[in-house]
């Protein structure tokens, strides 16, 4: 909803403004969608150049993303907690025989199958399954501290892909004002094809060349570069989950007192989402 009332907003202040200022929309009405396609399609142009296939549909769903919003709330992190926490709890008390079933196909674990949301996050389920996989087939014999090396570069591998999308969203604000000055000079190349007309029409030839600047620049500031900036806000806060994951199993492998565990991993999410520590510790007691 924010990012849709953004987009009114700027559109109103900035054509708004216009209008009351005296101006008239009709050169750039004509002109919008050449110079439009001249400048949008060259950098989508440029951004396929300079992406992969992946990224480049991660931009398109990554602008999505932006009016959306993170895809944690605070009962997805709360179920996290409660579906870890059960994990290592299995894992502490019944060994890694009783868990092997859990890990190996958590569509049928009796654990995992509580949280569907989890068990639809592939990312988020493989770090618990795999980082439990390999406390598993090592038979206790890891140290923390290794694991938690693990768990930190899988996290890093996670989060830089992740960025991937903004960055070239990033990119992308960057060259549109640059490109609304090819479509200008080429509206430039234009009107002196017809210097010889009267000064009416190299007056419209003009103001149709200046419309690619404006969206160029427009486009950039207007959109691309809060949308790059938006979603960057949405990917950080989202891996505060993987950190929630790591500081649950370290703690537990480090033999820490539960409830210092569980606060480990409700500090590690952002205030947003964060829940209070009478929901984490009420919830598990009601598990």
């Amino acid at each position: 909803m924010g990012g849709i009332v953004g987009i009114i907003f700027v559109l109103v202040c900035v054509f708004g403004s216009f209008l009351v200022g005296g101006g008239t929309l009709g050169t750039f009405i004509h002109a919008a969608p050449i110079e439009g396609w001249c400048i949008l399609g060259s950098a989508i142009g440029g951004m396929i150049i300079g992406n992969s296939p992946d990224v480049v549909k991660a931009v398109f769903a990554g602008i999505g993303r932006t009016f959306k919003g993170s895809k944690y709330k605070k009962q997805d992190y709360l179920n996290t907690i409660f579906c870890v926490s059960k994990v290592m709890k299995t894992l502490k008390s019944e060994g890694g025989v009783a868990l092997e079933a859990h890990i190996e196909t958590p569509e049928s674990s009796a654990i995992f199958s509580e949280y569907p949301n989890i068990l639809k996050d592939h990312a988020l389920l493989h770090l618990i399954t795999d980082t439990v996989r390999l406390m598993v087939v090592s038979q206790g014999t890891l140290s923390p501290l290794a694991v938690e090396e693990v768990m930190d570069a899988a996290i890093k591998t996670h989060h830089h892909d992740e960025l991937k999308a903004s960055d070239a969203i990033a990119t992308l604000a960057g060259a549109l004002p640059a490109l609304g000055i090819v479509s200008c000079v080429m509206g430039v190349v234009k009107t002196m094809d017809n210097i010889d007309q009267p000064p009416a029409i190299l007056g419209g030839l003009v103001g149709a060349a200046l419309v690619g600047t404006f969206i160029g620049v427009f486009l950039a500031y207007g959109f691309f570069e809060p949308w790059a900036k938006r979603l960057t806000q949405i990917i950080e806060d989202e891996a505060c989950m993987y950190h929630v994951v790591k500081q649950i199993i370290i703690g537990t492998m480090h033999g820490h007192p539960m409830p210092l565990i569980l606060e480990a991993a409700r500090v590690a999410i952002s205030h947003n989402n964060q829940p209070s520590f009478a929901d984490v510790f009420d919830g598990l007691r009601g598990k």
